[in-house]
């Protein structure tokens, strides 16, 4: 099992008061792909970096066990961190534009996310990195190798974000809403090119999204969050025969060509699903 999460809970707190966001999350996953759903601020983003120990110093996190690959997160150095982050585990965060360093061209960026964690010469690294380009389908990769981040489109900096996260051949990939900067189309394209990587590589996914028909098209399950928990976890393919009624109404609400709606339904929230 590469992840085991039990119980997970992150509370922030200041001086005069103290605010649980994530309220006793438990997953797992293995070499497969899962999917998690829910509103913003719902906890999803927040469970993802826990598991990699990215969560600012006023964070309190507690867990019955929160390990990777049988690596207990909550007791592990810094150095341990390193050597999951990046290197065994990919994250891949929402916008291109914020993660990749615009002073440099984008070839030294990827080679340095090589050479990090394989070793070898400059040269090694950017052949490698050429390699990697051309892996998740960019054109004439010699090329965007010598461009910096503010010369290509949103779509290919995603493709970036990518081959650099896959640099190192890590065995769980995590994507938190990795195409909410993106048109339709290319949503669509950057998709189907995890879906490969992961399937060809063998790898886990965590995909974190708000698209429902999206995740169930991708995911082999999927774990819905309401307000720091999960509420409902059923396989991708019965996500339309979900019972809990959250998650209909998050399916309710969504438009639809095929039955258009002069006017779509508002969520009917309820106390109950706080504490159920």
């Amino acid at each position: 099992m590469l992840v085991d999460i039990q119980n997970l809970r992150i509370a922030f707190e200041n001086r005069s008061s103290r605010f649980e966001a994530v309220r006793g999350i438990s997953l797992s996953l293995g070499a497969e792909k899962l999917g998690i759903v829910g509103e913003s601020g719902s906890g999803k983003s927040l469970t993802a970096r826990a598991l990699m120990k990215l969560l600012p110093s006023n964070a309190a996190i507690s867990a019955d066990r929160l390990s990777f690959d049988g690596i207990d997160v909550l007791a592990a150095s810094e150095k341990q961190m390193r050597q999951i982050r990046g290197k065994r585990a990919g994250f891949i965060l929402q916008d291109p534009k914020y993660s990749l360093n615009p002073v440099m061209n984008i070839g030294r960026q990827v080679s340095e996310a090589w050479r990090t964690h394989k070793g070898g010469s400059k040269k090694q690294a950017l052949e490698a990195a050429i390699h990697l380009l051309d892996q998740v389908k960019i054109r004439n990769p010699r090329e965007v190798a010598g461009s910096y981040p503010h010369e290509v489109s949103g779509g290919m900096g995603q493709r970036v974000m990518i081959a650099m996260m896959l640099a190192p051949d890590p065995e769980l990939l995590i994507a938190d809403e990795p195409t909410s900067a993106l048109d339709a189309t290319v949503q669509a394209e950057i998709l189907r090119l995890i879906e490969e990587l992961v399937s060809e590589r063998n790898m886990g996914l965590i995909l974190i999204s708000h698209d429902l028909p999206l995740v169930s098209h991708f995911c082999d399950r999927v774990a819905v969050m309401y307000s720091g928990r999960v509420i409902e976890e059923l396989k991708a393919s019965e996500l339309l025969n979900a019972r809990h009624p959250y998650t209909k109404g998050l399916l309710n609400c969504m438009p639809s060509l095929t039955h258009p709606r002069d006017r779509l339904p508002v969520l009917k929230r309820d106390a109950s699903w706080l504490t159920a």
